[in-house]
């Protein structure tokens, strides 16, 4: 499998058909702009995000921008581009069944009711919305790996907000012994349930996705798209001349077999 290095990361240069066959367990995490711009600041979320089986590019900016440095990014692979092929692709297979976690009050259960009806089949056997800092409150996640693992899932997908999504997927992973496939999905359980809308595919196409849901959620949104995320600009341009250097000094195991493409 060809990895690219981006950053302090390296890229899984997977299509979205290759991802989905190769895909059997692991977890998959979706880096996009504002990922990268954490994977500077936070050590904590780049060791767990370094454990991740696959990481592929979420965002149609990062990839031109990683193809324009000289990184050909296949295809961008979005949480919630990945989420609806991958149900749609195991739609007869009765191993895969998928739990949701995220997403405010009811969103999560909406959106379990759209896919198994789009699917066909009760896909998704269990969805949960937990409170907003459900993380730090360690009895309600006991609660969560139970209610999880009495559903009977093969299949967590977690969508609520990076770098929170991650860390619980890493800190929880082993006591889901029945899950074998952890996706961290961001705003994608929204999206299924309709709450909030994705961008047209044209605007998606051409980059303009953030400018959208700026447009749609500017309180919320503006900062991450105005003042934080630009600055994966200069990070990628400091790449592409040899001058970035990873804040934290960390190295990927010297085992590494992949072939691995930098600039």
């Amino acid at each position: 499998m060809d990895k690219l290095k981006l950053l302090n990361i390296y890229l899984d240069n997977l299509s979205k058909s290759e991802l989905l066959e190769n895909l059997k367990t692991g977890i998959l995490f979706t880096p996009n702009a504002d990922h990268m711009i954490k994977l500077q600041q936070d050590r904590h979320f780049l060791e767990v995000y370094k454990l991740a089986d696959y990481k592929v590019c979420d965002g149609q900016i990062l990839l031109f921008i990683a193809r324009l440095i000289g990184l050909p990014i296949k295809e961008k692979i979005s949480g919630s581009d990945f989420l609806p092929a991958f149900y749609h692709y195991h739609r007869d297979n009765e191993d895969i069944r998928i739990f949701l976690l995220g997403a405010k009050e009811g969103v999560a259960k909406k959106a379990q009711t759209n896919i198994n009806s789009k699917v066909g089949r009760e896909i998704v056997i269990g969805a949960h919305s937990p409170s907003f800092e459900f993380e730090k409150n360690k009895d309600e996640c006991s609660q969560i790996v139970e209610i999880i693992n009495q559903s009977g899932a093969t299949v967590l997908a977690v969508g609520v907000g990076a770098p929170k999504q991650e860390k619980f997927i890493l800190q929880y992973k082993n006591k889901l012994p029945n899950i074998k496939i952890f996706m961290a999905i961001g705003a994608t359980i929204d999206f299924e349930a309709g709450t909030i809308k994705r961008s047209p595919k044209w605007m998606s196409k051409m980059g303009l996705e953030s400018l959208y849901r700026l447009w749609c959620e500017p309180r919320r949104l503006w900062k991450r798209y105005l003042v934080e995320d630009p600055a994966i600009f200069g990070l990628l341009l400091k790449q592409k001349l040899n001058l970035y250097v990873n804040p934290f000094e960390t190295k990927e195991p010297d085992s590494m077999t992949d072939s691995v493409m930098t600039v």
